[in-house]
């Protein structure tokens, strides 16, 4: 429990903090991937509904 407390007090051991920033920056990288699909998706989904204008519209059922 001594050796715990040693590395817990004792500092930061830098494979730690090495895979930390790693893994923050894949974090980082994901998130922007996400902002970059979600804009692209915003994009294709304008172009159709502009190439379709009626296509949202439904017509009403035959009586």
């Amino acid at each position: 429990m001594a050796k715990a407390l040693f590395g817990h007090v004792g500092g930061s051991d830098p494979r730690m903090v090495s895979e930390m920033r790693r893994l923050q920056k894949r974090v980082r990288d994901l998130e922007d991937e996400i902002s970059r699909l979600q804009a692209r998706n915003d994009q294709l989904s304008m172009a159709v509904t502009e190439a379709t204008p009626g296509a949202t519209e439904r017509e009403p059922a035959l009586a």
